[in-house]
């Protein structure tokens, strides 16, 4: 059985936006039994309306749509939710995946594409959200950083840092590490599912995106790439307070 077909709790929506008809309908039917609940919309702005009249879960977004283009309808849509949103992107476009991850989606799969791939991108993404395996709080402090994994936030002095569930989870692993370095494999299979490649650049793009975000608020943190090995977090201690007089 599925988590998601377990009794009394509900299916996660997803909301597919592709104007390929006969690919929507293909994945709706082939995700209900695998316990989805899949809405669809062919355009761009009939996905934003469908995304402000629904709870959605997650959002499968093609790059190519007609009246807007999946990376406008993301930059919509990151403008007033975290949704989590895997782009739908051309074979070998790679330009496409960069633009994507920097705008703020979570994941992309290249067409053409099995429907079980896809399904595993989507539950690999589904776990990253906060409330599996975290602490009864859902809170972490370190530094001058605040982790509150239950909303999905991370602040530094009260700002948003604005993290994308990618991002967010990458922050989380390299927190826990407590300025350890966290090898790139680990990063790629435990913050976004999935075995390193060398041609995949998405945790590259992830990262770097992560730490422009963290210098614009503070300079204690540094994210740093620990050569042949992958990433690490440290912490500089607060100024003191200048003396008076």
């Amino acid at each position: 059985m599925n988590p998601a077909d377990a009794p009394g709790e509900s299916k996660p929506t997803l909301l597919i936006v592709d104007d390929d008809q006969e690919l929507c309908a293909m994945l709706a039917e082939y995700l209900a039994p695998e316990g989805f609940l899949a809405l669809t919309a062919g355009t761009g702005p009939a996905g934003l309306e469908q995304l402000g009249r629904a709870a959605v879960d997650l959002v499968v977004l093609d790059v190519m749509l007609p009246e807007l283009s999946g990376f406008e309808v993301l930059r919509r849509i990151r403008a007033v939710s975290r949704v989590p949103v895997i782009m739908l992107t051309a074979r070998g476009e790679e330009v496409d995946r960069v633009v994507g991850l920097e705008m703020g989606a979570d994941d992309y799969l290249a067409k053409p594409f099995s429907p079980r791939e896809l399904v595993a991108r989507i539950r690999a993404v589904l776990r990253r959200m906060p409330g599996e395996g975290q602490s009864a709080s859902g809170l972490i402090l370190w530094g001058p950083l605040r982790l509150d994994l239950r909303a999905r936030r991370a602040d530094i002095a009260d700002r948003d840092l604005e993290l994308t569930s990618a991002e967010l989870r990458i922050l989380e692993l390299l927190v826990r590490a407590d300025t350890r370095t966290v090898t790139r494999d680990e990063l790629m299979t435990q913050a976004l599912g999935r075995r390193l490649l060398p041609t995949d650049r998405s945790l590259d793009t992830h990262v770097s995106n992560l730490r422009r975000k963290l210098m614009k608020h503070t300079d204690r943190l540094a994210l740093l790439s620990v050569r042949g090995s992958g990433y690490a977090l440290t912490l500089a201690p607060a100024r003191a307070p200048a003396s008076q007089g």
